[in-house]
């Protein structure tokens, strides 16, 4: 299948992104990738290189003409989300992604398709190794670990790159030029719980929470998406409001940029209870069902048996847990007051476990306002500190502040239009784009993003447009024709 997503048009990308996808790059585990980045770039005879954190840079000299243009910084990052569904048996670390053609779409069997950001990747490959396409100096800078903590970005070093105008080809409608993007930062809940053993008959059982839709915990949290570790929390907490119900584990979601698809739960109930638990149980499966019926259309809540476990939380650990993932908030936190349909700050509860006596909840805090975001952290932290929680934040990295006074914007505006007939939407996106990170220490490079229609980033569902890249194919290979001379 993937031989036949080879020969798609336009070659330039579809070879490239191919040749990618059969390379592991997970992030923080860039090795293999990162290697062959830069045997792509030796192999041309271009000026290749890595930084002290895994970045590689490739310059490539103007083609015939073309010499007194400004110098233009392509970039986009390595890593892919690895996501699976549960039953695609699947080794992101050793397998190529299985790719295949449906309709007007590239899709994979079952795994995250690693379009974010790989058909970036796959394009300045192919103007890196273009021998009949105009353009002026370019320079290719391939980012590592964008998706869970920008750790390239920040540590980039000023006076690497020399370009003036940096064109990112991370965002995914292929009718907007994107100014602006969300900050972020990762908020982490720690705790210890008491465990008990078990001195009278029980039942156990697991509960499953699956065949949510997922998705960007950041483009996408604005639709609404069901949240695997909220939607098994709300089942816990009505239910041990009725019944003599413990916790043996809790393990629920997975990265933090992705919203959480899948959570599953081993609990006990008292044995004299169990024919009544597991009639409320329905009531509130179908409860939830019903309520997100249109948002989640696949969304089960199954109980099924289990082992009897040896140790459960303690009923106080319990309630603190149960009640603390309650009153955190997933999901969209403010709109933006200045630019019209924006999210401006959000948080996505990513990932709940609960195992051998340690509780860890990580969630994703994305704000447009710095002051919003810390905001929105700090009301994560009181709640789970309430409950006994140490709380801890990482990762932050700024938001990309929107210039709509871009002189490489209003380049883009005018050839979108002469090409396409069109106006493009001129958007800030809820999102972390690597631009905001890049501009502290090159404050004067001048900076807009697009790409392609990618649809589903960070889950299985992912697919990129085809007849949308050959577009932002056409759109590229113009705009490099129009880069203004230097100064």
């Amino acid at each position: 299948m993937s031989e036949e997503v080879r020969r798609l048009n336009p070659s330039s990308i579809w070879k490239h992104f191919a040749n990618l996808n059969r390379v592991p790059r997970a992030s923080k585990k860039e090795a293999q990738v990162i290697k062959f980045i830069l045997a792509f770039g030796n192999h041309l005879g271009l000026e290749t290189f890595e930084d002290k954190v895994g970045n590689v840079l490739i310059r490539k000299p103007a083609t015939s003409g073309m010499e007194n243009r400004k110098m233009v910084t392509l970039q986009s990052h390595l890593d892919m989300v690895h996501q699976k569904n549960a039953d695609t048996p699947f080794d992101f670390n050793t397998q190529g992604i299985q790719m295949y053609i449906d309709n007007d779409w590239v899709k994979a069997k079952g795994t995250t398709l690693g379009a974010d950001n790989g058909i970036g990747v796959a394009t300045i490959m192919g103007l890196l190794e273009s021998t009949d396409i105009p353009h002026p100096a370019l320079e290719a800078l391939f980012t590592v670990d964008e998706e869970t903590g920008m750790t390239g970005a920040l540590g980039l070093e000023g006076g690497l790159l020399k370009g003036q105008i940096l064109l990112n080809l991370d965002t995914e409608e292929d009718d907007e030029i994107d100014i602006g993007c969300a900050g972020g930062i990762d908020v982490t809940a720690k705790g210890d719980y008491v465990k008990e053993d078990l001195s009278k008959a029980v039942d156990s059982y697991t509960i499953a929470v699956s065949k949510l839709q997922g998705g960007h915990s950041g483009i996408e949290i604005h639709k609404g998406l069901g949240n695997a570790n909220k939607i098994m929390n709300r089942v816990l907490y009505h239910l041990q409001a009725s019944f003599d119900l413990r916790i043996s584990e809790i393990d629920g979601g997975g990265l933090r940029n992705a919203i959480p698809r899948e959570s599953n739960a081993i609990i006990v109930v008292d044995q004299n209870q169990s024919e009544a638990f597991k009639k409320d149980f329905e009531k509130w499966a179908r409860t939830i069902q019903n309520e997100l019926l249109f948002i989640e259309p696949k969304l089960s809540i199954q109980l099924g048996t289990a082992p009897r476990p040896d140790l459960v939380m303690s009923k106080e650990s319990q309630e603190k847990l149960i009640k603390a993932i309650y009153a955190a908030h997933n999901g969209v936190y403010a709109m933006s007051a200045a630019i019209p349909d924006l999210v401006e700050t959000s948080n996505n509860i990513a990932r709940v476990l609960v195992k051998n006596g340690h509780i860890k909840i990580g969630c994703l805090t994305r704000s447009s306002v710095d002051s919003s975001k810390w905001d929105m952290a700090n009301a994560l932290r009181s709640v789970f500190e309430l409950a006994g929680f140490q709380v801890s934040f990482s990762g932050d990295y700024p938001g990309w502040s929107p210039n709509p006074n871009s002189a490489i914007l209003k380049i883009l505006q005018k050839k979108y239009e002469a090409i396409f007939g069109d106006e493009p939407k001129v958007v800030a996106c809820h999102a972390g784009l690597e631009c905001g990170i890049i501009g502290r220490n090159y404050p004067g490079l001048d900076m807009v993003s697009f790409g392609p229609t990618i649809k589903g980033a960070h889950s299985p569902d992912e697919r990129v447009s085809i007849p949308s890249v050959r577009k932002f194919w056409k759109f590229l290979l113009e705009i490099l024709k129009d880069i203004p001379a230097k100064e």
